[in-house]
Formats: structure tokens, sequence, C-alpha cells
């Protein structure tokens, strides 16, 4: 176990009960003469993660508090890629482009090789002649603008297919569907638990990190904001939090935490819905993901293990942010528009999940979400409030810089620069090496190979540890019922590791095992439930009022699914309540 000065002490960067006590205790602390925090950050999604690892390896005194999860918003809802956005080429938002294919490198290959890893897309051609040249050109910019940034660009290059070779690539698509093809890479991450990675990495560095932990007004003195009172959702306890500097990462809920503050100067942003559906890898054959226009956005059918993630929608969203739903017609939408090229149809019966996720976008004068820019923007309408808004899940460590940046401009003392480029996530230094080992690890511990390469590629050099679980009970190797993916030790490292302080936790953002099991986590709450209570301390009752909560949230999101617009959507989903937990 080791330690920062003045901080927590910390093991490895976990994020379980005893490590949320000791942050609370700092966080409490810090109205006390000299224990301020330097910079105090609201939103634990990917932005506010990366804003707290940004500032705490510049040697500041760090929090962050999130409201629900870590990535329970925007930040676990994504496509799930990392990519520099070849429609912004076309918008000639060159800028952009780089930038974010420049990050994408960086996660590839320095960052997190252990989350991230390249995935083939095929870009179909339908016209002869004039469009492979043109689709070619802009291509070989996106190949081109990747490799400018010093760095490994972490893909292969592009390559032109024929009509056939187009078939040999993905045979279960139309014979007539398209004249040929381009085949290029970009990056694939699971979302969330990138972002609980983050979070951990900035807590082995020294930042004090508190999940369920809501900002219900900030501290004011005269005009400077100088802190946040906040609520814990685990006790009800309400407490004070000053610091130097506050960062507001607060996603799609910025236009409600601004207003506490101030109505003056206020950054505007929108909501815009984005749904996408799982199914299973075998309904139909390919090799490659695919990347489709539609009248309205871009719809992409992407390799995910044993799965098809295909999506997404991009409309306007003005009801609840917690639960956004997703309706019939927008599962209509994506299965008759993925539909028009597949040999067989999809239907309602091949879909396993659905997630839907709203993207906060700047406002602007233009009425389609889909044209607005992805641009970010950092403000501070106040003195001692740092607002951060807008941009892309591959660029949130710019975002970070530039809101770190922000804050710090007006500390008296001199801050370091944002180093954030050069520091790997936990898991990612020793990767390689230990994926070289993955057959005597198998040998040792008696898991198949199979199991361990698993672990390996969710949790980098850190997968030993997940295996010293199942080294002191054995039973935890077996996988979650209704989810063979997923064993039991990884709902117990989710508790005792990553923060998980609820049954959904682990199965909709530790795991995926929400979206992709048959039925959704139903069979697995149970298990779930009586692991990690047994990490948390659960009575009981609080094991029964968890697995009820979770059956109930499935109930009202297969529910939401039926209805035929997102108002009545809406009200299905919030049919199933919050989890409170008994006090």
């Amino acid at each position: 176990m080791n330690s920062f000065p003045g901080g927590a002490p910390l093991a490895g960067g976990a994020l379980g009960p005893a490590e949320r006590e000791a942050s609370l205790a700092v966080l409490k602390a810090s109205t006390e003469p000299g224990k301020e925090l330097d910079i105090l950050i609201v939103g634990g999604g990917i932005v506010g993660a990366g804003a707290a690892l940004d500032a705490v390896t510049r040697g500041l005194r760090v929090g962050i508090v999130e409201a629900n999860d870590w990535a329970a918003g925007t930040s676990s809802r994504s496509s799930k890629l990392i990519h520099g956005g070849l429609r912004y080429l076309e918008m000639l938002d060159f800028a952009l482009v780089k930038e974010a294919l420049h990050e994408r490198g960086l996660i590839l290959s320095v960052l997190a090789p252990h989350l991230a890893r390249p995935v083939p897309f095929l870009y179909p051609l339908t016209k002869r002649f004039v469009e492979r040249p043109y689709v070619g050109s802009g291509i070989i910019l996106y190949d081109a603008m990747s490799i400018t940034g010093g760095h490994s660009r972490g893909v292969p290059f592009h390559k032109h297919l024929s009509r056939r070779g187009t078939l040999r690539a993905a045979p279960s698509l139309k014979d007539d569907a398209f004249v040929g093809s381009i085949r290029y890479y970009d990056g694939q991450v699971d979302d969330a638990k990138y972002v609980a990675n983050l979070v951990r990495t900035a807590a082995y560095y020294g930042a004090h990190a508190v999940n369920q932990m809501a900002v219900v007004d900030f501290l004011r003195e005269g005009e400077r904001v100088v802190g946040a009172k906040v609520v814990n959702h685990e006790d009800g306890s309400s407490f004070n939090i000053r610091a130097k500097q506050v960062i507001n990462a607060t996603g799609v809920w910025t236009d409600e935490t601004q207003a506490m503050v101030t109505d003056r100067g206020q950054l505007k942003v929108r909501a815009s819905k984005g749904i996408h559906l799982v199914v299973p890898r075998d309904r139909f054959q390919s090799t490659v993901g695919l990347i489709l226009r539609t009248e309205k956005s871009v719809l992409f059918v992407i390799p995910w293990g044993r799965h098809w993630i295909i999506g997404t929608t991009d409309t306007d969203w003005h009801l609840d942010k917690a639960h956004p739903a997703a309706s019939s017609k927008d599962i209509d939408y994506i299965l008759e528009h993925v539909n028009k090229v597949l040999k067989r149809p999809l239907t309602r019966e091949d879909v396993e999940g659905v997630y839907a996720g709203l993207r906060p976008l700047l406002a602007g004068e233009n009425d389609s979400t889909a044209k607005l820019s992805r641009e970010h923007v950092v403000a501070h309408p106040v003195p001692g409030l740092v607002v951060v808004a807008g941009g892309k899940w591959t660029t949130y460590r710019v975002m970070a810089k530039d809101a770190v940046d922000e804050a710090t401009r007006s500390m008296d003392e001199r801050v370091p620069p944002s180093c954030t480029e050069s520091i790997p996530l936990l898991g990612a230094s020793g990767f390689k090496a230990a994926w070289n080992k993955r057959n005597r690890m198998a040998e040792e511990t008696g898991v198949h190979v199979a199991r361990i390469e698993h672990l390996l590629n969710r949790y980098g050099s850190m997968a030993p540890e997940v295996l010293a679980l199942i080294t002191e009970n054995p039973e935890l190797a077996e996988p979650l019922p209704g989810a063979d993916d997923y064993l039991a030790a990884e709902a117990v490292y989710a508790a005792k590791y990553e923060g998980a302080r609820h049954v959904q936790d682990v199965l909709t953002r530790r795991t995926r095992i929400s979206i992709e099991a048959w039925d959704r986590g139903v069979s697995a709450a149970p298990v779930v439930a009586k692991l990690i209570g047994d990490v948390l301390g659960w009575s009981d009752a609080q094991r029964e009022s968890e697995i009820k909560h979770y059956l109930a949230r499935v109930d009202a999101e297969r529910l939401s699914q039926e209805q035929p617009d997102d108002e009545s959507a809406d009200a299905a989903r919030l049919g199933a309540e919050d989890i409170v937990p008994l006090r």
C-alpha cells in the first residue's frame, strides 16, 4: 500500500469501500484551514475523469464527485468507437479530425492498449467510376492525418476492395447492394470500462474520487465559487467541499448545474439521443464492420465480441436525461436501414439488447442535431467555476487538459503543464508481457487460456488481481448465470477495486451483461447481489431490494422499447424508480 502527501491511502488505485471512506474523509476535511482542494471536479464521465487525472498529475490536490456511477450517463452509452470522424472531413472540419486521430493513436498505442484495439470497417460504394476516387481520396487524407502525431497510428492502412472482395469479406451482404468498397480501420473500446479505469488511475496518483455523491449547490463568497454542497446518496448525509477552482464536467446536465450559479454567459447544451441495438454475431456473416449512410445520420455495424452493435440515431431529446428511452420507432428505423443491405433481414427477435444515450451538443442556430459541431468549449462564467462542454468521447483528454488549463490560469502558484499524453492507464504498462505469458498463466491458475485472454483484454496487467480472487475462492472461476463471457470473480472485483456500489453498476457498466445477455441480466442479478453484497456489507433486505430494483429496470426498459414515440417510451422507462439504499 502506498500513499500520497495529504491524501488517503491507496492500494493500486482501488475504489473499494475502504478507499471510498478515506476519500470521503479528505473531502469533508477540505473546509478546515490548509486542507482546501486545489480543484473539485463535478461529473464522473469521460471528461470529468480525464480532468481528474490531468489535474492530479500536475501535482494538484484533486477531488472528483459523481451523482450516480462512474460513466453512468453519456460516457457508457456510445458506439464504443475511438475515431476521427470521417463525416467531419466532408464538413471540412480538418482540425477536429486531426485532433481526434491523434488521440485515437495515443489511446491505442500508449494510454490503453489493453482496453482499445483496431476494428475494420467497409465503406460501401454504390456508384461506379465517380464515387471510388472521391471517397478514396477522403480516406487517404484520413489515414495521412493519423500519422502526423509522432506516435504509432495504432491501425493498418485502408485497402480498396472490388465487389467480389467486398462479398468475400461480408458474405451476408446483398449481391447487388454495392459495386465495391474501401476497407479502413478505426479503434474500439469498452467506454464504461475505460472510464472506471481512468478514475482508478487518477486515484492511484492521489485524486479523491467518490461516486453516488450529488452536488446540490455551489458555495459562494461574493461572486466567487469556492466549492460545493454535496449529498451522499449512500447514507443521505450532506456536507461542504471547498476548492480553489471547480470544474463543471456534467455533459447533458451542464445547463442545470450552471443554473445553480448564474444565468449570465452560460454555455447551452442540447441533448441528442442515439440508440444502439445488440444482436448475436451469428445472425449474419462478416469479418468486418460496416458504415452506412442514412438520410438522418451515419449507421455503424460494429463487431463486438460475440455480438454486433448497430446504431445510431440522432434526434433531439427533451425528456428525462438520466434514463433516455429507445422507442419502437427508433428500433424500427435501425432495422429498416441495416436490412437494406443484408440478404437475410434482421427482426425484433434477433435483438438481444438495446441501449440509448444522449450526446451533449453545443446549442446552435441549426435545428438539426446531426449538423451541430462536435467542437468543445471551455468557459469561466464566474470566478472559481470552469465549465467544459461539447466535444467527442475520443478527444476527452484534450477537453480535460483545456479545462484544467483554464482552472489553473488564475492560481497564484505556478502549475506544470499537462502530462497525460505520456501517462498510461492502470493495466497498460506490462500488458504485452502479460499477454505473452497467457498460456503459462492458464497453466498456473487452472483457468482456460480463452478466459485468461478475456481478462487480459479487460484488465490488462491487472488481470492477476482478478485471478488472485479465484485462487482464494475457486468458485469465482464459474461464469455468471446467463452470461458465459463473464466470471463471478469479475463481479467481486468490480466492488472491491472498481467502485461498483449497486447490482446495476456491475451488470450495465463493469460488464455488459445488461445488453449482451438474452435475459438482460435477470438470472445473473441474484448471484451478483450476493457476491458484491459480501464486499459492501449488505443485509439480506438490501440484497433483495437490489434484485427487485434491477428486475423492475429491465421490465421498464423492455416496455419502453414497445412504445411508439419518445413521450410514451420515457413514461414507461420512468416506471422503474432509481435504487435507494436501505438505511
